[in-house]
C-alpha cells in the first residue's frame, strides 16, 4: 500500500529549505521558506523575485517577503527558480 502525505504535511516538510514559488501573475519568487499558514500564505527569506518581462526576466533581491496564498500557482521545492530549470 502507498503512503500518502497531505499537500501542507509536504508543504511543512519544506520549512528551512529552498522553494521556488511561481505566482498567478507573471511573478516567480525563490527563496528559504520560513512558514506558512492554513492558506498558504508564506514567508521567505532571502529572496530573488522574478518578473517576466517582454525584455526578459528582471530580478529583484528582497531580504523577506509575505506571499499571498490565494496567488501562488505552484510551488517547487528544493528549487532556485527560473533560471535553474532553462
Amino acid at each position: 500500500m502507498a503512503s500518502q502525505i497531505l499537500p501542507l504535511e509536504l508543504i511543512d516538510r519544506c520549512i528551512g529549505s529552498r522553494i521556488w514559488v511561481i505566482m498567478k501573475n507573471d511573478r516567480e519568487f525563490t527563496g528559504t521558506l520560513l512558514g506558512f499558514d492554513d492558506f498558504v500564505n508564506m514567508v521567505l527569506e532571502d529572496v530573488i523575485e522574478f518578473e517576466i518581462t517582454a525584455d526578459g526576466i528582471k530580478k529583484n533581491k528582497l531580504a523577506q517577503t509575505l506571499l499571498n496564498g490565494n496567488n501562488i500557482c505552484m510551488l517547487v521545492p528544493g528549487s532556485d527558480g527560473p533560471e535553474s530549470h532553462s
